[in-house]
């Protein structure tokens, strides 16, 4: 999501010279242009005809200041971004053919990000959305309003699977178990479609770590299978149930980890144990470390977050958990929790 208020655009021209030559050789004629058309030319129209399918199924979301982006789930819904709505209740959509119409908020889900639209227009082209996963290599376009440029297209392949931000556990539980891509994503592409080159969504475009941090082109989008999963429960329910814990969580640092005493570099340190939560009953404690989860080795909270959100809730997991210089298995029932 973009905030103009935050935004200012600098734009430069750039200046073309044309030169002319001479040599000894006599001046000839010029030659008549000829009219071709494309086939005749063997241009490579690109991705030009899949984006004029698929571009009508992506709009623009707009939030007083702010623009994200939205991909259409049924003929009068659009999925996007919750971070693009807020608390929002209404917003405006922006379609790819320059009208607009007003959208409800029907329900939002914190832990993955995602909020469904109902828009007044209806008829809206659905897109083909695929759940299995893409293979790392596979080309990719993203579809967005970055900055406010409506329906703007960039392409690239699938850099990596099963993606977390480092270090993003502490400001939200969403930024786990992404796909990568360096199709280039910008503020406002937030809630748009990343596709293959069939047009079919593999994913919500979710977040990018800017060049500031010293990236190039690491763009973020979440599965289509988990999208498609927690809209329907927000359509249906107007909420969504997630694998849950009962823990808060933060990052095992050299200075914690000397501090504790604790014979581990690397886990998800327990901050704090709910009472009430699954992992009551399990012996787990503040300052332990945890460093395998269902036979996974954990180094950091992002792993434990993506393990945990592939655990059905209900199924009961065995941990490693490091306290002081003693390894010992503990053993905890997933519950559940809504977003």
């Amino acid at each position: 999501m973009v905030d103009w208020r935050r935004i200012s655009v600098v734009m430069s021209a750039a200046v073309i010279v044309l030169s002319a030559c001479t040599s000894g050789e006599a001046p000839q004629p010029p030659r008549q242009p000829v009219a071709t058309t494309p086939d005749a030319a063997g241009a490579d129209t690109g991705y030009a005809d899949l984006v004029d399918r698929i571009g009508p199924s992506v709009v623009t979301v707009q939030v007083d200041q702010g623009v994200g982006s939205g991909v259409v789930l049924r003929p009068d819904v659009v999925v996007t971004n919750h971070h693009v709505v807020g608390q929002r209740r209404e917003v405006t959509i922006a379609y790819a053919d320059g009208s607009q119409s007003a959208g409800t908020v029907l329900a939002t889900d914190t832990v993955t990000d995602l909020a469904v639209v109902r828009t007044e227009r209806k008829n809206l082209p659905v897109p083909e959305f695929r759940t299995q996963l893409p293979r790392p290599g596979e080309r990719a376009l993203a579809i967005g309003s970055p900055l406010g440029f409506q329906n703007s297209v960039t392409a690239g392949i699938i850099s990596g699977l099963h993606r977390e931000i480092p270090g993003s556990a502490g400001q939200t539980q969403s930024l786990v178990d992404l796909i990568q891509t360096d199709a280039s994503i910008s503020p406002g592409n937030s809630g748009g479609a990343l596709l293959d080159v069939a047009g079919r969504v593999v994913g919500i475009n979710e977040a990018y770590i800017p060049p500031t941090a010293g990236a190039v082109s690491l763009g973020f989008a979440i599965p289509s299978a988990t999208v498609l999963d927690v809209a329907e429960q927000l359509l249906a329910d107007g909420t969504a149930r997630h694998p849950y814990l009962g823990v808060s969580l933060g990052r095992l640092t050299p200075d914690i980890q000397q501090r504790l005493g604790v014979r581990t570099d690397h886990g998800a340190l327990v901050l704090g144990v709910d009472q009430a939560g699954p992992a009551a009953g399990s012996g787990l404690r503040a300052g332990d470390v945890l460093v395998t989860f269902g036979g996974k080795d954990i180094r950091t909270v992002e792993d434990l977050l993506a393990e945990l959100r592939r655990t059905e809730p209900g199924h009961r997991v065995a941990m490693t958990v490091v306290r002081g210089d003693a390894r010992q298995q503990v053993e905890v029932s997933v519950g559940s929790r809504t977003g």
